[in-house]
């Protein structure tokens, strides 16, 4: 038997739980504030021998894993979903040494406090799905974590000021060229910090989505013109990394 896997190598190794929920609430007084998310845990432990010989004896259970983002919530808080997930990687990497890597994604849900007349109510809320929030948070042993955040499922329209031109054609091409157009797109994007000691993750997310915002709509009076999906993204990309000089990369 053992000769007919000689040939066999493990390239990549990974176990976890997937789609752990988890409401925190945190009462301050008479306000109230809450964050409702998913999470995904994945680690990697230094050996192989579950897979080889099935021995289960360094096997950290999938239940445990749950009970631990539960756990961890109420003993830690949770402030960002990144800090959050910052928090379950290390917790992995430092109480259990045969653990060589840890990879926490975690998924905001869009809940925002009801207000009227420019008053916020104390503790109810509205699911408002304009945007989702994520983050993908992986670390190995004996180095720095690398953090991704992210915003998805954000739906923008614009009804003029954008337009299509100057593209290529052949025989198969049916698309007439428009300088006036309505331009609506689901807007996805995924960016890195390059450095994490200090960061306001709220603000820093806040952050990127307002410049999307404001590179799609342009001034409120007039707007901006867009002379192709890539050429606004691409100026998007580049008041983003002006404006969050700790972000590099994105998606």
């Amino acid at each position: 038997m053992a000769s007919a896997y000689k040939n066999v190598e493990f390239v990549r190794t990974g176990y976890g739980k997937n789609q752990v929920k988890l409401l925190y609430v945190q009462r301050e007084r008479n306000q109230h504030y809450i964050i409702e998310l998913k999470a995904n845990v994945q680690l990697s432990l230094n050996s192989r021998k579950d897979y080889l010989n099935g021995d289960n004896s360094d096997i950290i259970p999938t239940d445990t894993m749950k009970n631990t983002v539960h756990a961890l919530a109420k003993l830690k808080g949770v402030k960002s979903i990144e800090g959050f997930a910052l928090e379950i990687c290390n917790h992995f990497l430092t109480a259990f040494k045969h653990v060589t890597r840890a990879k926490v994604d975690i998924e905001e849900a869009p809940w925002r406090r009801i207000e009227k007349n420019a008053v916020e109510h104390a503790h109810a809320f509205i699911f408002s799905p304009e945007s989702w929030r994520f983050c993908e948070v992986e670390q190995y042993r004996n180095e720095a974590a690398v953090i991704h955040s992210g915003i998805k499922d954000m739906k923008v329209l614009k009804t003029t000021q954008s337009g299509f031109e100057g593209f290529l054609k052949d025989r198969f091409t049916t698309l007439q060229e428009s300088k006036d157009r309505v331009f609506c797109t689901s807007v996805y994007a995924r960016w890195r910090y390059n450095q994490y000691k200090e960061i306001n993750f709220d603000m820093a997310w806040k952050t990127v989505k307002d410049s999307i915002i404001e590179k799609f709509a342009g001034p409120f009076t007039h707007g901006e013109y867009s002379p192709s999906v890539q050429k606004t993204l691409y100026d998007t990309q580049v008041l983003v990394l002006e404006r969050l000089p700790e972000a590099s990369g994105g998606d």
